[in-house]
């Protein structure tokens, strides 16, 4: 829960795509007490070996600025920030590694990243981050920020859902939100369906003496949500995957990786206890 965020890995590449993740994790960070982790990882392949040493040593001292920048932006706003550079294939899995061994209770990053993975909505680093870690993860559009006033849960009935509202409604009773659960069905047929996937979220909210609005709309489950997102103007969507495994799933373009790619706002993505 964001209250309670003692360790956070901020996954960072320098780019400006990485602005909104600095700014979120420097703010959450600083709201929790909690500790702050800034890695960069310059990325190689073999055949990286042809460039040069020259090569290395200007992307080794601009990532080391990057670091230092964020360092000072912390110690600006009173946060405990560590600073981490590793070089080597695959970012993601650095990344990763970094949120076991400091076992952290967030990853924050930003969408998209400096590599220019066009392919994909989110950027491979963030997207396999995601299927990949741990613990949950917070993807930060560069113009986003979070104030939790208004926070959308997706659900469709899964473990993975039920994760998500369970985090969605400890959020919004921290930080006095309004919530809005929403399972999408793609015909009216699915209607009673819907309205049982929303049944957790009701009766979580009203464990925590919150209100919780409810909607069970018909049709395409991301532009569906998106919309409502932005009608309410959500400022965090919290929302479920599928474990480890599931990155396939995300690079093969599913819900998730859709909303996370285009929404305007921060996502969440909640990992259940299975999986973890």
């Amino acid at each position: 829960m964001f209250s309670k965020l003692k360790n956070i890995i901020l996954a960072t590449d320098g780019s400006l795509y990485s602005e909104g993740a600095i700014r979120e994790a420097i703010s959450l960070a600083k709201k929790c007490s909690g500790r702050l982790y800034a890695v960069f990882v310059i990325e190689t392949n073999p055949e990286y070996e042809t460039i040069g040493s020259g090569f290395f040593e200007k992307e080794e001292t601009e990532a080391m600025d990057h670091l230092e920048t964020i360092k000072a932006l912390a110690s600006q706003a009173g946060v405990s920030c560590q600073t981490i550079l590793h070089q080597g294939e695959d970012a993601y899995q650095y990344f990763v590694n970094e949120s076991v061994k400091r076992k952290s209770d967030m990853i924050v990053i930003g969408r998209r990243g400096s590599r220019g993975w066009a392919k994909l909505l989110i950027g491979e680093t963030a997207a396999k981050v995601i299927g990949k870690a741990h613990c949950n993860v917070l993807v930060v559009p560069k113009a986003a920020k979070i104030r939790c006033r208004n926070i959308l849960v997706a659900t469709n009935g899964s473990d993975h859902s039920t994760a998500a509202i369970s985090e969605a409604i400890g959020i919004a009773k921290c930080y006095g939100s309004n919530i809005v659960a929403v399972s999408v069905t793609r015909t009216d047929n699915e209607l009673t369906k819907a309205r049982s996937n929303l049944d957790k979220a009701i009766e979580l909210a009203r464990e925590e003496g919150l209100s919780t609005e409810v909607l069970t709309p018909v049709g395409k489950p991301c532009e569906t949500i998106l919309e409502i997102a932005g009608g309410r103007g959500v400022d965090l969507i919290v929302m479920g995957t599928y474990g480890r495994g599931g990155i396939k799933k995300l690079l093969a373009g599913s819900t998730t990786e859709k909303i996370i790619g285009s929404a305007g706002c921060a996502v969440l993505v909640v990992k259940n206890n299975q999986e973890i």
